[in-house]
């Protein structure tokens, strides 16, 4: 059995378990801790399924297709795999590198059934992620410290909201958080971040003053004081002049690690996954001027080009830490890789 019929199958078999849970004991007290950890497992799960549908439409029933079309794996089908894997957002070179490591196991394994081609595909895609590394999207905060989490990105991708939405699940996960409005240059910025911050029940600061690292200095300070644990920074979206953004950058990681040493835990790059490989392009930039540590991947939901995670990952390798799959304050979830590929292949 390969790699994505056993993911099937454990999936299928969580799916059933919850059925049954919800069927026998939903209105019961008696639900253990675990129990509950596998349904609120198997509900994000189907966020990824549900989320990734017009990815699988466009994507995996193409693929499904070649099978039909073709009775023999010939260099025909590999261009058209190709063509297919470059339309899913997945990137030229590392579509050409995937095709290359593909006609190699066929050779190798002598490959003739299409089923079992399938099963190798999948495998050879959740490689290009993982690859030899051990990912985690879990965010590196540190227990009993502050934690300063920095957002960058250009305008419109969707990061006050991404910041709000983060800020929910770490408020739900018992943390008292705090958003600082260091984007003192959009009009706006700062009031929608205090109206997120009054909607989710966060603290929220900001005010009127042009330079955001002193408007950063005085948060933090107070959120040092007063014992915050996780403290998110917006930013202004200018990528349009680099060395301006760098020096902004420079001195508000300077501030804040002047206030909490070690700090910022993560730098976080907010894309919208809408924007195909143009997203690639912003990685690649904010790259250049700054360490960031992982993506917030927005509107994958909105997309039928799903395979931009397995390009951010080859091409520009930061993982993924985040993904909005829907509107709600919920549907900004930690990235999974085996989720991802369940939700993105489970009819293939």
């Amino acid at each position: 059995m390969g790699f994505f019929s056993k993911l099937k199958e454990v999936f299928s078999k969580k799916e059933e378990k919850v059925e049954d849970i919800k069927d026998e004991e939903i209105n019961s007290e008696e639900i253990s801790e675990e129990e509950k950890e596998e349904i609120e497992e198997v509900k994000e799960t189907e966020k990824y399924v549900d989320g990734l549908s017009k990815s699988r439409d466009n994507f995996v029933n193409k693929l499904s297709i070649l099978g039909i079309k073709y009775t023999k794996i010939s260099d025909e089908f590999y261009d058209e795999l190709e063509e297919i894997l470059i339309t899913a957002d997945i990137g030229v070179n590392t579509v050409m590198d995937f095709v290359d490591r593909l006609k190699k196991r066929v050779k190798e394994e002598d490959i003739t059934d299409f089923e079992y081609l399938k099963e190798v595909i999948v495998d050879e895609l959740f490689m290009i992620y993982v690859g030899n590394d051990i990912l985690s999207s879990k965010l590196n905060l540190v227990d009993g410290e502050t934690n300063v989490i920095l957002f960058v990105g250009v305008n419109g991708v969707g990061k006050t909201t991404s910041i709000a939405k983060i800020a929910n699940k770490l408020k739900n996960d018992g943390k008292k958080v705090m958003l600082i409005a260091g984007d003192t240059f959009r009009a706006g910025a700062v009031t929608q971040l205090d109206e997120w911050a009054k909607r989710i029940g966060v603290s929220f600061f900001g005010d009127d003053r042009e330079d955001p690292s002193a408007v950063i200095y005085d948060g933090l300070t107070k959120a040092k004081n007063e014992k915050y644990d996780v403290v998110l920074v917006d930013t202004a979206g200018r990528l349009q002049n680099k060395v301006n953004l760098m020096k902004e950058l420079e001195k508000m990681n300077r501030v804040i690690g002047e206030i909490v040493p070690n700090n910022p835990v993560e730098t976080l790059l907010v894309i919208d996954a809408t924007t195909g490989q143009n997203g690639i392009s912003q990685a690649k930039s904010f790259k250049e001027i700054t360490n960031i540590t992982g993506i917030v991947l927005t509107k994958l939901d909105g997309t039928a080009k799903g395979g931009i995670v397995l390009a951010i990952r080859e091409l520009v390798n930061i993982p993924v830490k985040f993904v909005g799959l829907g509107e709600k304050e919920t549907d900004m979830i930690p990235f999974d890789i085996e989720k991802y590929i369940y939700g993105l292949f489970k009819e293939f």
